[in-house]
């Protein structure tokens, strides 16, 4: 993968997430991230406190490799954005500091652009440029 600026990282990963054909988000995935890169999502506070009381300190959850990555965002295509109601967008500036970007996105109701929640991206890039580990943070 060419290496390419942090807002415009951001933006392409945005835009695989809001990408209704599935050949395209497929290769967008391919293209992002490394062969065994990872996408690992921080839960919800509900997630986090049901897994505490089974005793369970941490709880993540991965997605690895472009096949389970591409389930992942399939997914969240499927319930937040295919009906057309909600989107996703970047917010803000992303940056980048050797292999480590960050950015922030928001989700939105198209009807009227009410921001409904959103998140922080860090994504660890590895040396030829791809995705080795996104780390997912909602709030």
């Amino acid at each position: 993968m060419e290496t390419m600026d942090a807002r415009t990282l951001a933006e392409r990963y945005i835009a695989l997430w809001i990408e209704p054909d599935e050949e395209v988000c497929r290769a967008a995935i391919r293209a992002l991230w490394a062969p065994d890169g990872a996408h690992v999502l921080l839960p919800p506070a509900e997630l986090v406190e049901a897994a505490a009381e089974l005793g369970f300190e941490a709880l993540t959850l991965e997605a690895h490799g472009h096949a389970a990555i591409e389930k992942r965002v399939s997914s969240s295509y499927a319930r937040f954005v295919a009906a057309g109601e909600h989107t996703f967008r970047a917010r803000g500036d992303a940056v980048r500091l050797g292999p480590v970007v960050r950015f922030e996105w928001e989700s939105v109701r198209v009807e009227d652009d009410v921001v409904l929640g959103g998140g922080s991206e860090v994504l660890l890039l590895g040396p030829d440029g791809t995705i080795v580990r996104d780390s997912m943070f909602p709030h």
